[in-house]
């Protein structure tokens, strides 16, 4: 009965989660786009002029609040903890890899589930990727991987990634600093307080049901544990039945909105999303409410989806609705080379 009762809440979390989603999309984010980690710090960067893609800059209100709502709903619980110091260059590197798997597919894990209940058969195919990827992830984890020990810091120390996101905010809504799309998935947005209220709320729910689509995957190849995996079921369900409700539904390969139909690369991309973020401790939402919650080495994290969106747009690795690029594929390549590095490398010898 408590599995039950436990099961219950988290779906309620999901279900929750969902809702906030459907408001999104409602009120103006883009097509099969409702929230999207990864392509919400793409935007950000190109706001910054981090990069120069004129159709894919906005400050995104919803990273900001996903950050600071995992900030306030662990100080109010008393779960805020200030750590850092384990390996931080890797998770660098593993947050760079994360971000160029995400933009060769065109979505983090939520908008792969968000595509999912939209009808995009693309996403379920890469819904294959990451699942490997995940189990690779934790076949490293059953050899011992371990990425060291995160101490104890000062607790403000955890506290300079929220600030930091809630100056972003106050300057993209302030002051005309930041580059903002005319056309394209960047021009395309709900209001800023609807945007950051979503964000709030969305983060608050993610930190308390741990919500983490690596996580869920790898607590079922580890532990036969599928409690993660009725959040992720919640949130499906709702825009499972807003897309069927709103018309949004397509079950096909082709015209979906901000995808691509090459089944390899979509399936390579997540596999290395699945892998990495195993690696890295979860996904990259997961990554936003751990920062939130003072972890340090998660902002590492975040520093390199950050940088790892930059160079997407840069140097011609991110994909669009006409394929992936040459350029992408083999930053793929090398991405998987490089985890599986990291993988092998990090896992402890067994005497």
């Amino acid at each position: 009965m408590k599995e039950l009762s436990t099961r219950t809440k988290l779906a309620a979390a999901g279900l929750a989660a969902g809702v906030i989603a459907v408001i999104l999309a409602m009120t103006g984010n883009p097509a099969n786009m409702a929230i999207c980690v990864a392509c919400f710090i793409r935007d950000t960067a190109g706001a910054m002029k981090f990069h120069t893609a004129a159709v894919v800059q906005y400050a995104r209100p919803e990273i900001v609040g996903i950050i600071i709502g995992a900030f306030l709903i662990s100080i109010m619980t008393k779960e805020y903890r200030s750590s850092a110091g384990s390996s931080p260059m890797i998770r660098f590197l593993l947050g760079m890899a994360i971000m160029i798997g995400s933009l060769i597919f065109l979505g983090c894990p939520l908008r792969m589930v968000i595509r999912m209940s939209a009808g995009d058969l693309n996403a379920y195919v890469a819904l294959i990727g990451f699942t490997l990827g995940v189990a690779s992830g934790t076949a490293a984890l059953k050899k011992g991987f371990s990425l060291g020990r995160a101490y104890e810091t000062k607790a403000v120390s955890g506290m300079v990634l929220p600030a930091v996101m809630a100056v972003i905010l106050i300057l993209s809504v302030g002051t005309g600093l930041f580059a903002v799309s005319e056309k394209g998935p960047g021009s395309m947005h709900a209001p800023v307080l609807i945007a950051l209220g979503g964000g709030l709320v969305f983060g608050a729910l993610a930190q308390k049901s741990r919500m983490c689509f690596a996580g869920s995957i790898r607590d079922v190849i580890l532990m036969k544990n599928f409690d993660l995996l009725s959040v992720i079921g919640g949130l499906f369900v709702v825009m499972l039945v807003y897309n069927l409700i709103s018309g949004n539904f397509n079950l096909s390969f082709a015209g979906q909105p901000v995808a691509h139909a090459e089944h390899f690369w979509n399936a390579a991309g997540m596999y290395v999303v699945g892998f990495a973020a195993v690696l890295a401790g979860g996904c990259p939402l997961r990554q936003l409410v751990l920062a939130g919650q003072g972890s340090s080495d998660a902002a590492v994290t975040f520093l390199g989806l950050f940088v790892g969106a930059a160079l997407c747009h840069n140097f011609g690795l991110a994909a669009s609705g006409d394929g992936t690029t040459l350029n992408g594929r083999i930053a793929c390549i090398i991405c998987i080379i490089v985890v599986f590095g990291i993988a092998v490398a990090g896992c402890r010898k067994k005497n």
